[in-house]
């Protein structure tokens, strides 16, 4: 028995140690690779996003931009500035506090069927308007105020609204009913959600010559280019919702046209300016 147990070997200490080091090493080098994996799938996810986000803002953006100026003959319009069928709202501010985005109102005809008996047919006119409210997002690296509350994100959030003309308001003259849900009409809702975690919204008229009108054309300034729109310049600025570098330094994404709006950030997220341009088929034919 004796004999037995002096040939059975064990474990040293020393070669117990060695294998808990080289196991350590081998989970290091697992761990490594899966958090470089992580962060780029992680990264491409971002990029995938906002890339998504920017297809479905920008089309659409680009439907309704090509119906402006849509009327059916059936269409009772005005000759009034309302009918205008493009209006830009341009900002005068781009930093601090007071910044803004662009707006724009499109205005187009529609055609709406109800299957009877009887069978109706109206022919209504909409006006389409994007603009940006500033984020509801809380910044939760902020330092909460006495109620607890965190402050909001420095970013905007891209609101739709679209609402009807009334023929029968304003005595019989007519003017745009302001409050959707009073019309009836499922196809009018007040500022419904985009996008957010957006950083600016540019919209720049275009004529024939390809040169931007400026100032745009508006209800009060440089009418008589109302209909001199040929297409329109979009630039949406898109911000990561989680830090997308590694270390934070200056970044610039330069905007369309005035260098004065460009955007220059020291931190650790991305963005990216999408830009597109929008032909409308319906303007020239009204002038």
């Amino acid at each position: 028995m004796e004999k037995k147990f002096k040939s059975i070997s064990g474990v040293t200490l020393v070669e117990l140690l060695i294998g808990v080091v080289i196991s350590m090493v081998m989970m290091a080098a697992l761990y490594t690779s899966y958090s470089v994996v992580n962060n780029s799938y992680s990264q491409v996810s971002d990029r995938a996003n906002i890339s998504r986000t920017g297809r479905d803002i920008t089309g659409m953006l680009l439907r309704d931009i090509r119906m402006a100026g849509f009327f059916d003959i059936n269409s009772v319009m005005v000759a009034s500035s309302e009918m205008y069928p493009i209006v830009i709202t341009k900002s005068s501010n781009y930093s601090g506090n007071l910044r803004s985005c662009d707006a724009i109102d499109i205005v187009y005809g529609d055609i709406n069927y109800v299957k009877g008996p009887p069978e109706v047919i109206s022919y209504p006119i909409y006006k389409v308007t994007y603009k940006c409210i500033k984020s509801k997002i809380p910044d939760r690296k902020k330092t909460p105020n006495s109620a607890g509350k965190f402050p909001s994100l420095d970013l905007f959030a891209i609101y739709k609204t679209k609402i009807k003309w009334d023929r029968s308001a304003n005595s019989g003259k007519g003017a745009w009913n302001t409050d959707p849900e009073a019309d009836n009409d499922p196809n009018t809702y007040d500022e419904e959600l985009i996008i957010d975690y957006v950083e600016d919204l540019i919209f720049n008229p275009i004529d024939k010559k390809g040169l931007i009108i400026s100032p745009p054309p508006s209800k009060v300034a440089n009418t008589d280019k109302i209909y001199s729109i040929s297409s329109v310049d979009i630039s949406i600025v898109l911000r990561s919702s989680d830090a997308f570098y590694s270390s934070p330094r200056e970044r610039i994404v330069y905007a369309l046209s005035k260098n004065t709006r460009n955007k220059v950030k020291t931190d650790r997220y991305l963005r990216e300016a999408i830009v597109v341009t929008a032909h409308n088929r319906n303007i020239g034919m009204l002038k």
